[in-house]
C-alpha cells in the first residue's frame, strides 16, 4: 500500500480525510485494513455501510438473509427499485462496488442463530448492528461479549432513536443494561408504528462515525453511555450506563450462546427513547415525566414501582420506587397490596423505555388496580424530560 494509506495508487479519494490529524495516513491504513461487520442492510446498515466504504474501510462484511421490497425504499438507501426482489446482500455488494471498488465485501446472506452467530463475527474487528429483532440483537450482544468485540449498537423507531457502544471487558456489554428481551407482545412492529426515513440516515452516519474512531482509536466513543435522539424536537442526550459485575454474558465461555435465542422470531422494532406516546391501539395508559414529577411532589403521591431487573436499577432509577418485576408480576407473586398498595389507589409503573411497564399496567388492571399507569418513555424520558427547560402552558 503507498505511504499515504490510500490504495491502487489514487491518493486523491480519501485526500480530505487524510488531513485530519486524528487520521494521516497511519490512520487511512488502519482503516484499510480494518474488517468490519454489518448486521442488517437495512435503514441503519444502509448509510452505516455507505460511510464506512467511503471512509476507506478494507473489508466490509454484510449479513441480511431478506430480498428488497418496495416499502424499504423509503429509508434503505443502498438500494433502488431496480433491485425489488433481489437480495440484499448481491443489492448492497453492488453498490458499495460503485462508490469504491476497492473495498471488499463479503455477503453472508443468512440468519444470524445460535450455531452460526460466534462463526460470523469471529473473522472481524468490529461489529455494527444495524438488526431489527430482539433475537438477532441479542445474538449479536452475546456473541460480541464472548469474541470481545466492540459492538456499534443502534434502534430506530418512529421519531425516536439510540446509539450506544457495548465492549465487554472495557465497558457494558448489551446483556449488562437490557438483560432480557420485552415479552413479545409489549413493543409495536415496524408495519404498525413507522419510521421517519430521514431518522436512520442520522443514526447510521453516527454508527458510522463510532465505528471509525472506534477503528482509529481516537475520540471518546459511547461506551457508557446510551445516546438518545428526539427528531420531533431535534434533542441529543445521553445517559450513563455501566457494566453489571454479575453479568453472566461477559463470563461466558467463547462460541457458548443462550439456546433460547436459536428460536425465530418475528421482526420488531426496539422501542427507542421516549417511545410510546399513548397513540397505538391497545397501548396502556400513560403519564408524561411532567405529570409524574407533579404527582410525587403533591400530597398523595402515587405508589411508583420500577418493573426492571437489577441490573437496571443499579445503573439508572427514580428514587423512591418500589419494586415489582414484570415476571413476578405475570406469574402472579407480585400482585398484592403489600408491594402495590391498594386497589383503589394509584400505582405508576415504570421501566427503560416503557414496554414493559405497559404489559405491567395491563396485568395490574386486569387485576383490581383501576388506577394503574405506566410513565411514558420510561426512566430514559424521565431523565431527558427533566433534564430539559419545561416548556410553556
Amino acid at each position: 500500500m503507498p505511504e499515504d494509506g490510500t490504495r491502487r495508487g489514487r491518493p486523491d479519494r480519501h485526500a480530505r480525510q487524510v488531513l485530519l490529524p486524528e487520521v494521516g495516513p497511519a490512520g487511512q491504513r488502519r482503516l484499510a485494513e480494518a474488517r468490519v461487520l454489518v448486521v442488517g442492510a437495512g435503514g441503519l446498515g444502509s448509510p452505516a455501510l455507505l460511510y464506512l466504504a467511503a471512509a476507506g474501510v478494507g473489508t466490509l462484511g454484510v449479513v441480511d438473509d431478506d430480498l428488497v421490497d418496495e416499502t424499504n425504499l423509503h429509508r434503505q438507501v443502498l438500494h433502488g427499485a431496480a433491485d425489488l426482489g433481489r437480495p440484499k446482500t448481491d443489492s448492497a455488494a453492488d453498490a458499495l462496488a460503485r462508490l469504491d471498488p476497492d473495498v471488499t465485501v463479503r455477503r453472508h446472506p443468512e440468519r444470524l442463530t445460535a450455531a452460526n452467530a460466534v462463526p460470523v463475527l469471529s473473522g472481524y474487528d468490529l461489529v455494527v448492528d444495524g438488526s431489527d429483532t430482539f433475537a438477532t440483537r441479542y445474538l449479536v450482544g452475546d456473541a460480541c461479549a464472548v469474541l470481545g468485540v466492540p459492538h456499534v449498537w443502534a434502534s430506530v423507531l418512529r421519531f425516536d432513536a439510540q446509539v450506544a457502544v457495548w465492549w465487554a471487558g472495557h465497558g457494558p456489554c448489551y446483556r449488562c443494561v437490557f438483560p432480557h428481551p420485552p415479552a413479545p407482545d409489549a413493543v409495536p412492529s415496524c408495519a404498525q408504528a413507522g419510521v421517519l426515513g430521514a431518522l436512520c440516515g442520522a443514526v447510521g452516519s453516527v454508527q458510522a462515525t463510532e465505528a471509525l474512531k472506534l477503528l482509529l482509536g481516537v475520540g471518546e466513543p459511547l461506551l457508557g453511555r446510551v445516546l438518545i435522539h428526539d427528531a420531533l424536537r431535534q434533542t441529543w442526550d445521553a445517559v450513563a450506563v455501566r457494566a453489571d459485575p454479575r453479568c453472566a454474558t461477559c463470563a461466558r465461555p467463547a462460541g457458548s450462546l443462550p439456546p433460547t435465542l436459536a428460536a425465530p422470531e418475528e421482526p420488531v422494532c426496539r422501542v427507542a427513547g421516549p417511545g410510546g406516546r399513548g397513540d397505538l391501539p391497545g397501548q396502556a395508559a400513560t403519564v408524561t415525566a411532567y405529570q409524574l414529577a407533579a404527582e410525587l411532589a403533591g400530597a398523595a403521591p402515587p405508589v411508583l414501582v420500577d418493573v426492571r431487573g437489577p441490573a437496571e436499577r443499579a445503573a439508572l432509577a427514580i428514587a423512591g420506587h418500589r419494586v415489582a418485576e414484570l415476571a413476578d408480576l405475570e406469574s402472579g407473586a407480585a400482585l398484592a397490596e403489600s408491594v402495590l398498595g391498594p386497589r383503589s389507589g394509584r400505582v405508576v409503573l415504570y421501566c427503560r423505555s416503557g414496554a414493559r411497564s405497559s404489559r405491567g399496567v395491563a396485568l395490574l388492571q386486569a387485576a383490581g388496580w383501576a388506577g394503574a399507569v405506566g410513565l411514558e418513555g420510561g426512566v430514559l424520558a424521565w431523565v431527558r424530560e427533566l433534564e430539559q427547560p419545561r416548556p410553556a402552558p
